[in-house]
């Protein structure tokens, strides 16, 4: 399988080291939109520590003439960047090319679909634990599961294959049918952790430590979790709240990615979390306060990283 990767941030670079050391037959590459980054990356590889312990030479070029048609685009990039990079991926797809989202957030299959059809979208999630040390240089924390879906529930052979050559790459994968229970439980995880990691600028059990933290964490899953009920999705765990604490507990010392951009002073994705539980419950009357107040929030340390004071 010829395979390309958008994005080599942590879970980008993590994918395209373990596809490319796999024993499998696969032909992957990275596209990246920094040429001086690609050049870096080309020359000294992928450095995983961690659970995942290797050192792995991948392809990466800033050109996407050099890569050509593939079978498969996974993108990894921020969902503010999903639209850039299907436009940077336009000579990559072919009439067979399927496009995979592991992205977190939503919005972002939509857009893709817009691309190539919905019968060769693909959505996901995946619970890696990866923190980016360095270009091309990442931490993981822990071994986690791939969930991957078509927005149609239909398993085909492509999504068979893929999750064969993903298992074989020593990356843990299952298909499911409903896609959007993957990723809408996924998104409730995250509105209860990004946020307020980084409001706090605390590592994700830390937030279980403090009865603030907690109750605040409770709130916002509540509201989200009856969005998702309105919405008539169904989660794939019984206890939303249980669930996110579970998620803090086993990732206690992960410096979740929202919290890894504000202290790179990097724009987060606010937008296609929190904040996309508040656009998409005024539409059914829900109120969301605590995740307006948290988006808030978070949009003013962004808009205020050059203000701040510092030590």
């Amino acid at each position: 399988m010829k395979i390309a990767i958008i994005g080599p941030g942590a879970m980008g670079c993590l994918f395209a080291a373990l596809l490319s050391a796999s024993k499998g037959k696969n032909d992957t590459w990275v596209l990246d939109k920094d040429p001086q980054r690609s050049k870096l990356i080309d020359s000294k590889g992928v450095t995983v520590e961690g659970a995942f312990n290797l050192r792995q030479a991948v392809k990466v070029t800033a050109d996407a003439k050099r890569i050509g048609p593939v079978d498969l685009i996974i993108i990894f990039t921020k969902s503010y960047d999903t639209e850039s990079a299907l436009n940077s991926a336009k000579q990559l797809i072919s009439a067979q090319t399927n496009i995979l989202s592991l992205q977190n957030g939503l919005g972002n299959l939509e857009l893709i679909s817009e691309t190539v059809g919905a019968d060769r979208t693909i959505g996901g999630i995946t619970i890696n634990g990866v923190t980016l040390l360095d270009t091309a240089k990442v931490r993981c924390a822990g071994k986690g599961e791939t969930i991957i879906g078509k927005l149609n529930g239909r398993i085909f052979g492509d999504l068979r294959q893929i999750s064969a050559v993903f298992n074989e790459a020593g990356i843990s994968t299952r298909i499911s049918k409903d896609i959007d229970s993957v990723i809408w439980s996924k998104l409730i995880v995250n509105v209860g952790v990004n946020a307020i990691a980084s409001i706090c600028r605390l590592p994700n059990g830390a937030l279980l430590d403090h009865e603030g933290t907690k109750e605040i964490l409770r709130q916002a899953v509540v509201e989200a979790t009856k969005l998702a009920k309105r919405k008539k999705i169904r989660l794939i765990y019984d206890d939303p709240l249980q669930k996110v604490e579970s998620v803090c507990k086993a990732t206690s010392d992960n410096i979740c990615s929202m919290l890894q951009d504000v202290l790179r002073q990097k724009r987060t994705e606010i937008d296609y979390i929190n904040a996309a539980v508040v656009r998409l419950a005024k539409g059914y009357g829900i109120k969301t306060p605590v995740n307006e107040m948290l988006s808030q929030i978070v949009k003013t340390i962004e808009a205020g990283y050059k203000q701040q004071i510092r030590q």
